[in-house]
């Protein structure tokens, strides 16, 4: 755990994060000299997300922090923009940019994108057992331990993480029992792996054109779509006026607040109605989770609202607006990742690495052999790993009205997660060295 940061108070790394971000969007709009020339390299949306990270590396922000309180006890301190910005804008975002979504074009995008995610999740349960024995070979301690130290049962929770969520990986946790004291090696591999993919998928958005050239790739149903939303918002832009971004916003946060209403309350009735929900080792474990039902009513209320009037508040910037909650969000994950941290355990990032090598390896052979867009492999994988936090960000990357696609392909990975990661565990095990 790292010393308090040079700044603790949130209202003042807010600010930062907003700077930040402007610096960004300022700087990419400058069409010669060096800033014209940095952003064919690093793109934009990369650079909000690594702005913040070097930041938290140098620790004058940090997520989480221990300090010393005056009687000699060390407490735990952390940051709330990230729960705020996943909890409140991320709702808010998924229903404006879903509000002018056209259904029938998105289903029209056909089965890749599901073949796509179910190879990202193939990949995480493959990979765990393949890098488990890679390593077992030049470091058999790295991968060993016995009983609950046994490095396969922390592993197994990298595995929830990577098919579904922080539900799913709660749950391998609860079922194989780890040491808790020795937990925290393996939640620093899926924070610092994860977002090193995060990273070079944003990398090669930038790039998407050639990607998909040497993936010999068919665009054109997400053309389709693309082209379809665009012009319907061609067809009703206007000069938004102080009322019609009111309502944008009240659109935007009363389904925010329907959607923890709703999230809540069916937990809550499910919860104390199935004993099997209560269940960590349940398939349906994951149907408890409020941030999955959070995820799906914003998402169902977003596509209810895009068969209505309020379609129209899309020619008024409803999609901007939640592009820019999508962005502060694109922050709040980057202040996560300690880029410092990245050899504080060498041993287990090199597992880390090699599993998340194969997930993309396979991916990629996959949509070499279906001539899958790269949209459909950076999607199917954040689906995966990343969920519902990150799945949005990087399918509206390549466009806001492709937002709900990420948002439809991690509610898979909410459901399959748990029995995925189980088999992984299990095939991990048999890789272990004795």
């Amino acid at each position: 755990m790292k010393n308090a940061p040079y700044i603790t108070d949130d209202t003042i790394v807010f600010g930062l994060l907003m700077l930040l971000l402007a610096f960004v969007f300022y700087t990419s709009t400058i069409k010669e000299g060096f800033w014209k020339k940095f952003y064919v390299i690093f793109p934009s949306l990369l650079m909000c997300y690594l702005l913040p990270s070097i930041f938290s590396s140098l620790n004058i922000i940090s997520p989480e922090w221990s300090e010393v309180a005056e009687n000699g006890e060390i407490i735990t301190k952390k940051s709330s923009i990230y729960f705020v910005a996943s909890r409140y804008l991320l709702p808010a975002a998924l229903v404006l940019m879903t509000l002018s979504i056209d259904l029938k074009a998105m289903f029209k995008l056909g089965p890749k994108a599901l073949i796509m995610f179910f190879t990202g999740t193939i990949g995480v349960i493959l990979g765990g057992p393949i890098a488990v024995l890679i390593v077992s070979i030049f470091s058999p301690e790295t991968v060993g331990g016995a009983g609950f130290d046994a490095i396969w049962r922390g592993l197994s929770t990298l595995a929830g993480s990577w098919i579904g969520g922080g539900a799913n990986q709660a749950a391998m946790l609860e079922v194989f029992k780890y040491n808790q004291e020795k937990y925290g090696a393996m939640v620093l591999v899926d924070i610092v792996v994860a977002n090193i993919w995060m990273a070079v998928l944003l990398f090669g958005i930038g790039r998407k054109e050639k990607i998909d050239n040497w993936l010999k790739a068919d665009n054109s149903s997400i053309e389709e779509l693309k082209n379809k939303v665009s012009t319907y918002a061609a067809s009703v832009t206007k000069i938004p006026s102080l009322t019609d971004l009111m309502i944008i916003l009240g659109i935007a946060f009363t389904a925010v607040g329907l959607s923890h209403w709703g999230s809540n309350s069916i937990s809550d009735v499910l919860k104390a109605n199935f004993e099997a929900v209560n269940d960590p080792t349940s398939f349906v474990s994951t149907f408890g989770d409020r941030f999955f039902w959070m995820v799906t009513f914003a998402t169902a209320l977003g596509i209810i609202f895009s068969f209505t009037k309020l379609k129209e508040y899309e020619g008024a910037g409803a999609s901007k607006i939640g592009s820019v909650f999508i962005y502060i969000l694109v922050a709040s994950i980057g202040m996560k990742m300690d880029l410092g941290s990245v050899l504080s355990n060498p041993g287990l990032l090199v597992v880390g690495l090699i599993w998340m090598a194969i997930h993309v390896l396979l991916l990629i052979i996959v949509a070499k052999i279906i001539k899958a867009p790269f949209f459909f492999l950076a999607v199917g994988s954040k689906a995966n790993i990343g969920g519902a936090a990150s799945a949005p960000i990087i399918a509206s990357a390549f466009h806001p009205s492709l937002a709900s696609v990420g948002v439809l392909l991690a509610v898979f990975g909410y459901v399959v997660g748990t029995y995925g990661a189980l088999l992984c565990a299990y095939l991990m095990e048999i890789a272990a060295p004795i």
